[in-house]
């Protein structure tokens, strides 16, 4: 049987050129890149300073997760915030509060307790900031070209994520904890001054809000709730998200082991953080190749055997091997996260129009909650079947993701949306197509 032809709009496949010549996601883009920077300088920061303080290794892990765990709640309870508030306002308003909250820590002795709390009520907010600029970027970008789009954010992120850690460990050196995070301060204040000079004032109706939704009866929280249980009810959006949550969370969970592996199998000093870094390489490269040389067709027929190679590699590692394989096949997990982009289309055509901020952001949030959560129960088994054995489950149960995504997904035709124009028959698809406000 022939399958249908996608209109040839469907299938054009764009270039990190078209994208980058879109002024307004370049500034979106250029801006996210330096926070991540900052974010990424910030956090190591201020573990460092929480261990110098308290010599305590768990306080110092908190430290370092406490401005992902709270981003769920954020999304739950003021995700609608998103679609309601002036997207420029929004977006300069959530990198002040990072500037505010970096030069508190910097600046003010508080308890370890305050401190944070801090980065934890600056963490819920994060969220809807996020998915604001999230919900201009899918506005902007047509196509194939928010595909890339979201292709060269993924691919900055990875590279700023680790600029800022080196960055910081070079300037906790230098400059000291507290200055190192003046320095991250200042990131945060240059990208809420450019989002607020260039970034053009849009008015609700520009951008798809609904004003006074958000002020309704029970105000935002109220409304944020009802939008999360209408997005999670209908299940084209809850499936899209699971199969972006879940292999990202496991894959989490063997990498948080990376270290302990190394020092159980007697590596070299400094061999764990080479293995370490071969995921986001992989990334860099899975995100590259496949988001430039594809065209979106096959991107998203290939989701599940690119989803497969994120798993398969980690059960390899019940064989425990050595530094030489194991960097190989963390190359080839970090590679398979590719498999994001062939979702991405789908996702965004599944989305009701008046609640994609929220979505976004219940994306994002998600997403990094999980990633917290991974590495704690990945680790707990480890206790029980040594580090190589925690690994290889966490790969196997990417490949079981894969499988499942395999049920709804066939790798022969795109992922079923709802039909919004038509109406469906199946409740839950209603929902999917209702405004979340």
């Amino acid at each position: 049987m022939t399958p249908t032809a996608e209109p040839a709009q469907g299938n054009h496949r764009a270039t990190y050129r078209e994208v980058l010549a879109e002024p307004r996601f370049r500034l979106l883009f250029s801006t996210r890149t330096v926070a991540i920077t900052a974010d990424s300088l910030r956090i190591t920061t201020f573990s460092v300073l929480v261990f110098a303080a308290t010599g305590s290794a768990l306080l110092s892990a908190l430290a370092f997760g406490i401005g992902f765990l709270p981003q769920l709640f954020g999304s739950l309870l003021l995700g609608s915030l998103a679609d309601q508030l002036p997207p420029r306002a929004l977006i300069a308003s959530g990198y002040a509060l990072e500037c505010a909250a970096a030069l508190l820590l910097a600046l003010v002795r508080m308890p370890i307790a305050a401190s944070l709390g801090v980065v934890a009520l600056v963490a819920l907010a994060t969220p809807v900031f996020s998915g604001a600029s999230s919900r201009l970027v899918a506005q902007w970008l047509e196509g194939d070209a928010y595909v890339l789009g979201r292709s060269l954010n993924n691919i900055a992120a990875s590279g700023a994520q680790l600029f800022g850690l080196a960055l910081g460990g070079a300037a906790v050196t230098v400059l000291g904890p507290h200055r190192a995070l003046a320095v991250s301060a200042a990131l945060y204040l240059g990208c809420a001054l450019a989002v607020r000079i260039r970034l053009p004032r849009l008015q609700l109706g520009e951008f798809g809000g609904t004003p006074g939704s958000a002020r309704g009866d029970g105000g935002a929280v109220r409304a944020s709730l009802h939008g999360a249980g209408l997005l999670l009810r209908g299940r084209t959006v809850r499936r899209l998200m699971l199969a972006q949550w879940l292999p990202s969370a496991f894959v989490a969970g063997a990498e948080g082991l990376i270290v302990a592996y190394a020092g159980g199998r007697h590596f070299a000093p400094g061999w764990y953080a080479v293995l370490m870094g071969c995921l986001p390489v992989g990334m860099l490269v899975g995100d590259l190749l496949v988001g430039r040389l594809l065209r979106p067709l096959t991107r998203e027929r290939l989701v599940v055997p690119l989803a497969a190679l994120m798993g398969l590699p980690l059960v390899a590692f019940a064989a425990e091997p050595g530094v030489g394989l194991s960097s190989c096949l963390l190359l080839l997990c970090g590679f398979g996260f590719a498999y994001g982009l062939g979702l991405q289309r789908p996702f965004l055509d599944a989305l009701p129009r008046d609640g994609q901020g929220q979505a976004f952001g219940l994306l994002g949030s998600g997403n990094m909650t999980l990633q917290g959560v991974g590495p704690a129960c990945f680790g707990l088994a480890a206790a029980g079947i040594g580090t190589g054995g925690a690994i290889a489950v966490a790969g196997g149960a990417v490949a079981l993701t894969a499988g499942w995504i395999l049920t709804w997904h066939p790798p022969t035709s795109p992922v079923p949306v709802p039909n919004c124009s038509t109406g469906s028959e199946n409740s839950t698809e209603q929902h999917a197509c209702s405004s979340p406000a």
